[in-house]
């Protein structure tokens, strides 16, 4: 059952917003400081196994850079003019002292800029536990599942021995339900902005998200399920807007004047790539028998194809998110990359080799977290969501 919220939709992404804009991460600090010997492992918000720092009674903290108001100083020495913003946000953040509570840091196997970063977190933060966290390229089971199982039985000794404490297979058992039930949620806030975007915003959706990256998961659940009973009793106007997919973005994110820059030209966003964490896998991850094995499974066969997977056969290329169109019964595709992104910029081309021959409508912009100069971005989009409308009346 879900529960009648005791708030009205407003009041919740109000609360998200505060979240959000935080970047000193009271909610975190409050967390580690309510229990003596409490830790908090930031990640960068693409893939990593929560479910083994969750096990260890940690808190699994999304690191999503500075946004858009912080001015980067001394990031800017670590790293080329030409390399995306996040990095250098993020040592800013560091080096600033706002990370000054995380007590160590996982770096996914996504790109060589975040490669690097882990190098350079391991010389400025000699005290604090840094991992390089590797993901498998072959996707046979006895190859890449092996390699990658490894690799998970290493983070959670590492962990264990970071915490103290050994992480038992029913420690990871018992998070691994509350991760399938926290991705359930998630998949139910998506199911309804595309049924509905009137009535979830994807401003609003993304917000809620946000939080998500913060909180524990058992927190964002709850907050999940009173955000859809709020959004589904709220009396709100339905617009005559265009269905579109936003894609390309990946662990740098759009600002938020981007997402309502889009709503505003005229675009209901049906479905999208942002923080591709919280829903990576696509399938509960079963509690039964080895708890390793089964999140290498869920990673090998059931996950998310995106720019941050190996993808062997180059003409599956897209198929999710043409599946993804056919799905939320979306008009078109926006291609949103951050800008100097290899990974999602070289993607595009190979996509759009496959959703041209469909005769998909589609348009492609850059930004960076920090992009301000939202106006030609909504021009562009209102264009694209018009000629859409006048395509269907043809």
């Amino acid at each position: 059952m879900r529960p009648m919220s005791t708030r009205p939709v407003g009041e919740i992404v109000a609360a998200c917003e505060e979240i959000f804009a935080d970047l000193s991460f009271a909610k975190p600090r409050e967390w580690k400081a309510a229990v003596p010997g409490r830790k908090v492992i930031g990640y960068m918000p693409v893939y990593v196994p929560r479910e083994i720092i969750h096990a260890a009674g940690m808190l699994p903290l999304g690191i999503l850079g500075g946004g858009a108001d912080m001015e980067v100083i001394h990031g800017d020495a670590y790293y080329q003019s030409y390399i995306c913003r996040i990095p250098r946000s993020t040592i800013e953040m560091a080096i600033n002292g706002k990370l000054d509570f995380v007590d160590g840091m996982m770096f996914p196997s996504i790109c060589d800029v975040i490669r690097n970063l882990s190098g350079i977190w391991k010389l400025l933060f000699k005290d604090k536990y840094v991992r390089y966290f590797d993901a498998p390229q072959n996707f046979r089971e006895e190859v890449g599942g092996v390699f990658y199982a490894n690799e998970m039985r290493e983070l959670r000794d590492g962990l264990a021995k970071l915490g103290g404490r050994e992480i038992s297979d029913d420690d990871l058992r018992r998070s691994i339900a509350v991760y399938n039930e926290n991705r359930r949620w998630v998949n139910r806030v998506y199911d309804f902005r595309a049924d509905f975007p009137w009535k979830a915003p994807s401003a609003e959706v993304y917000l809620l998200m946000r939080a998500g990256m913060v909180l524990p998961p058992e927190e964002h659940t709850l907050l999940m399920r009173e955000y859809l009973a709020a959004a589904e009793a709220a009396n709100r106007p339905m617009r005559d807007n265009c269905r579109v997919v936003l894609t390309g973005a990946f662990c740098e994110q759009p600002p938020l004047s981007l997402i309502k820059s889009l709503e505003m030209s005229g675009c209901y966003i049906v479905d999208d790539d942002l923080l591709l964490v919280t829903r990576w896998l696509l399938e509960d991850v079963p509690t039964e028998g080895d708890p390793i094995e089964n999140l290498s499974r869920a990673f090998l066969l059931h996950s998310a194809e995106t720019a941050a997977k190996y993808e062997p056969d180059v003409s599956k290329k897209g198929s999710y998110l043409i599946d993804s169109v056919r799905k939320r019964k979306a008009d078109g595709v926006i291609f949103a990359a951050p800008s100097f992104c290899d990974p999602a910029l070289l993607d595009k081309p190979m996509i759009i080799s496959r959703i041209e021959p469909l005769g998909i409508p589609y348009i492609h912009i850059q930004y960076a977290e920090n992009s301000s100069q939202m106006q030609p971005i909504r021009e562009q989009s209102g264009t694209f969501a018009d000629s859409i409308k006048l395509w269907s009346a043809s």
